[in-house]
């Protein structure tokens, strides 16, 4: 096996270790490789890791990754697939591809943006018809793909200037059904115009209002990275908690985890509970729980 190391690129994004918990570790604010690939299936574990690092800091020694060992899209279930190919414009978010039983595909939030990046993912799910945006923080390439999908792009009005060109606007607190099993619940707090997508009562694709921790190993808010308020964050969260009901949490900052639906439920009523009692604080990265 080739020697890999991270470069001092690193973000400390956590993406690279969501894919090989096992194999890469935080260390003094930033990822290191805890040890060596040791066979096949651990060599395209941090192969994921490697093509989903918006720093490609992931390195091997000598020589370059393996192409042909780019999983992405990499399904997670049926449902679902993780698009990797991190963005650095939208600080190395996650997103996904989800399909309906139609036969088309919804893209929530975007990797980064290239015209083959874009054929891959359609030769992979098929037609895609929309584009979700969580947020303002993760608008970067929506009207790429969109133009190149002849897709929609959504975003709620809270933070329309970040996308003015959306051809759809998500309007109020209130759920919206915007297309096949698949409900906008706006979510002011992380920013103003936070919307989390949940999809067939199984997906919840949070955006950056809350995400899993393997830390702490629970749902978590990112306190310490409240753009808007962390006030209304929690009056969204006790709005909404008895609306959601999901398997999957699916973030685009944070670790991705499924448990039980009725679990998940307990466990996001226990975090609005939580977040009623923050206040605000300094934005710092550094504090962060992954």
């Amino acid at each position: 096996m080739t020697d890999w190391y991270v470069d001092d690129r690193c973000t400390n994004c956590d993406v690279a270790r969501q894919f090989a918990p096992e194999l890469i570790v935080e260390e003094e604010g930033a990822s290191r490789i805890l040890r060596q690939p040791s066979d096949d299936a651990e060599n395209r574990r941090l192969h994921a890791a490697v093509f989903s690092c918006h720093t490609r800091s992931i390195r091997p020694a000598s020589g370059q990754p393996d192409p042909a060992l780019d999983p992405f899209p990499m399904a997670l279930d049926d449902g679902v697939l993780v698009c990797g190919h991190n963005s650095r414009q939208t600080a190395g978010a996650n997103s996904y591809l989800l399909r309906r039983p139609s036969g088309t595909v919804m893209m929530i939030d975007t990797p980064r943006w290239s015209p083959g990046l874009a054929e891959r993912y359609v030769a992979a799910t098929g037609p895609v018809t929309d584009v979700l945006l969580t947020h303002r923080d993760h608008v970067a390439h929506g009207r790429r793909y969109a133009d190149h999908f002849g897709a929609r792009m959504w975003i709620h009005e809270g933070d329309l200037d970040a996308a003015p060109d959306a051809d759809r606007v998500i309007r109020g607190l209130d759920p919206v059904e915007i297309g096949e099993g698949v409900t906008a619940h706006p979510l002011p707090g992380h920013t103003r115009g936070s919307v989390l997508y949940l999809a067939d009562g199984r997906y919840c694709f949070s955006g950056d209002s809350f995400y899993w921790s393997r830390t702490t190993g629970d749902l978590e808010v990112a306190e310490s990275v409240t753009w808007y308020s962390i006030e209304e964050l929690a009056a969204s969260l006790a709005r909404t908690a008895g609306r959601l009901r999901f398997e999957w949490v699916l973030p685009g900052h944070g670790d991705r985890q499924r448990r039980d639906a009725g679990e998940m439920s307990r466990r996001l009523h226990a975090l609005a509970e939580r977040t009623a009692l923050l206040r605000p604080r300094p934005i710092d990265f550094t504090a962060l729980r992954w």
